[in-house]
């Protein structure tokens, strides 16, 4: 059985969401910025719901869902690195944005501090927490049965997860990504999926069910 963890069900998987999210802020200005960056769907649709006039401002998206989710919403993706993994950064930010004004708007919590890492590299911008993640709750008799492949969209899906329940030997993880990888449990079987998103994480799931299956 394939296990999805994100908060958007897709057909194929049971579907066991472990992060809520809420919105912190009660408006947003963006008056004097020439770029917007966001690193989540999450952060859009956040930003989408404060002050829709977001739109009118060039975005920098980091992540193919989230640069769909800005299309979707009505806004426009003026760049979009080919890698936000920590020092694998796509330096074409710094070689492109220098002395641009820039407002990053993100959850209260990320795995990776891109304001100090970009700061390094000559890029200073603003930054506003317009949102917050919280794990779900669930009883041990909802935990995954014996062999499941479970897909990881991010590393608070992994530590919600294991705040639940307690890691099986015989699980096999797909994560969306290396930055999500480090957070497994140590010894974990997992497998990578070939770009990163989710539909990319279900057919790697797939796959791997269709080969156990055979066996």
């Amino acid at each position: 059985m394939i296990y999805l963890l994100s908060p958007h069900a897709k057909k194929g998987c049971t579907h066991l969401p472990m992060i809520s999210f809420s919105i912190v802020e009660q408006t947003l200005a963006f008056e004097g910025y020439e770029l917007l960056m966001f690193t989540s769907k999450q952060a859009v649709v956040s930003a989408d719901k404060l002050n829709p006039n977001w739109k009118e401002i060039p975005c920098l998206a980091i992540g193919s869902a989230t640069a769909k989710q800005i299309e979707v919403l009505g806004g426009t993706v003026q760049y979009q690195p080919k890698s936000f993994y920590g020092e694998t950064l796509s330096h074409d930010i710094v070689s492109k944005f220098k002395g641009k004004k820039i407002l990053y708007l993100r959850p209260k919590e990320v795995s990776f501090n891109s304001k100090d890492f970009l700061q390094k590299e000559g890029i200073f911008l603003d930054e506003k927490i317009i949102y917050e993640t919280a794990c779900m709750q669930y009883t041990n008799e909802e935990k995954p049965d014996k062999n499941a492949i479970i897909i990881f969209t991010s590393p608070s899906s992994i530590h919600c997860f294991l705040k639940n329940f307690e890691w099986d030997k015989s699980y096999v993880a797909v994560v969306i990504g290396e930055a999500t990888k480090k957070h497994l449990p140590v010894n974990a079987c997992y497998e990578v999926a070939d770009t990163p998103l989710i539909d990319a994480c279900i057919t790697k799931a797939t796959q791997l069910l269709l080969t156990s299956n055979s066996k």
